[in-house]
């Protein structure tokens, strides 16, 4: 426990700037005392962050499937309803699976937080400004399709006051917009091979792996 303390206030002193996150630095704050959650990722920069804060059997690495993250999440917190489930992903990503949400917020799986980091562009596909980037808030665009919970992060506050919520699950699901700075960080790169990373995730369910 006070490893993770020390973490945490070492994180804490370079984590945002007015409002804007370093993205490594508030992912490892997020999942610095993770518990039992379940995590995944959106293609991508997002992948790279949750593996630079540390790798884990309970990580699920979604390399490709572009827009899917949230609803594999979903599907996973409807099957696991005792397990928090934490999606991590970037704007881009998630604009192409803006029905997606509209999916999560009528099926309501209460244990599941979407964490979308929000750069304003296409980070995989050469930096282009997203609709994110050109005005659109997704944090406005799913309180109004129905999350319970839907807000913008701003401070360390808010950071670890949402942490807190996705950790202790219930009224879900959530969404969770921080603003990130648009750069291209050295890569941290998990297992590619998704077969080794369904058998292993799945083991870390209880599940028998042949």
């Amino acid at each position: 426990m006070d490893q993770v303390m020390q973490r945490n206030d070492m994180l804490e002193s370079t984590l945002e700037k007015d409002g804007v996150f370093d993205r490594r630095q508030a992912v490892g704050l997020l999942l610095a005392d993770r518990k039992d959650a379940l995590v995944v990722t959106g293609l991508g920069s997002p992948s790279y962050d949750v593996f630079a804060a540390g790798d884990h059997d309970g990580n699920f690495y979604l390399w490709g499937a572009m827009g899917a993250a949230a609803l594999l999440g979903m599907g996973l917190a409807l099957a696991q309803p005792t397990r928090p489930v934490i999606v991590i992903t970037g704007d881009g990503e998630q604009l192409m699976g803006l029905g997606g949400l509209a999916t999560i917020a009528v099926s309501r799986p209460d244990n599941l937080s979407i964490v979308l980091l929000d750069n304003g562009h296409f980070g995989e596909t050469g930096m282009q400004k997203s609709h994110a980037g050109l005005g659109i808030d997704l944090a406005i665009v799913t309180r109004a399709i129905g999350f319970p919970v839907a807000k913008t992060l701003r401070n360390e506050a808010d950071l670890l006051q949402a942490r807190s919520e996705f950790l202790a699950r219930g009224n879900g699901p959530r969404f969770y917009r921080i603003p990130i700075h648009a750069e291209n960080l050295p890569r941290a790169l998990p297992a590619r091979d998704g077969v080794y990373v369904k058998n292993r995730f799945r083991a870390h369910l209880g599940f028998q792996v042949s």
